[in-house]
């Protein structure tokens, strides 16, 4: 495994995982204090893997070295991607999940979970994921490589649960992005469960109060 990750486990030996992928620049520390106000407490002990993407040039940021999971090429997402970078990095989140597995946590109870860049290696990974996953959740991003996802998704997860939310204000990711990544989603039969909030590119209360009941249901 070559993603350095933090873990924080609720209890001795965890029965879920949930992996959770940080936006551009930032690093899985970033999203520890959400990972620990998640109360998962009715499942029993889980355990939360915070991965570390790799530094590296960001173009759009005048090639500024920072922790990306690929590159950004542009302002218009989806015209112009990475996608060497982007499956570069989703066959490391792939080494992740086969982490759990080997620890004995089946794919059926792991969720993959980012915000913004970790939100698209999330859907990425996910839907092409060879064993059920028990969900995956988006917050504040989009869907890449979107001209490839029918013809790549894997059969396991065709009608894996999706939670994917969004701030109508969001000025990075702006919110009709996110629409029409929801929209691309359910034309290909996924069941999402949407979320909106009046809030920038960020996670607010009301969201992780929604994700969190949604957690719960989908690890059951």
């Amino acid at each position: 495994m070559s993603l350095e990750a933090i873990e924080i486990e609720t209890g001795p030996s965890p029965t879920r995982t949930v992996i959770v992928l940080h936006g551009l620049g930032d690093s899985g520390h970033g999203f520890a204090p959400v990972a620990e106000e998640l109360d998962l407490s009715a499942l029993g002990p889980v355990r939360f893997v915070l991965p570390h993407a790799p530094e590296q040039p960001v173009t759009v940021n005048g090639g500024y070295v920072m922790r990306a999971w690929y590159d950004i090429l542009g302002t218009n997402l989806a015209r112009i991607e990475d996608e060497p970078g982007l499956r570069k990095s989703a066959a490391e989140i792939e080494a992740l999940i086969a982490r759990e597995n080997a620890r004995g946590i089946p794919s059926s109870r792991i969720v993959l979970m980012g915000f913004s860049q970790g939100c698209a290696m999330t859907l990425l990974t996910g839907l092409r994921h060879r064993e059920r996953l028990a969900g995956l959740a988006g917050l504040s991003g989009y869907l890449p490589l979107a001209a490839t996802t029918a013809a790549e998704r894997s059969e396991a997860n065709r009608d894996v649960p999706l939670f994917l939310a969004h701030g109508t204000q969001d000025p990075v990711v702006p919110y009709p992005s996110g629409v029409a990544s929801r929209d691309a989603l359910a034309a290909l039969g996924y069941t999402i469960e949407w979320h909106e909030y009046p809030m920038p590119h960020s996670v607010c209360a009301q969201e992780i109060a929604d994700l969190n009941r949604w957690l719960l249901r989908v690890l059951a």
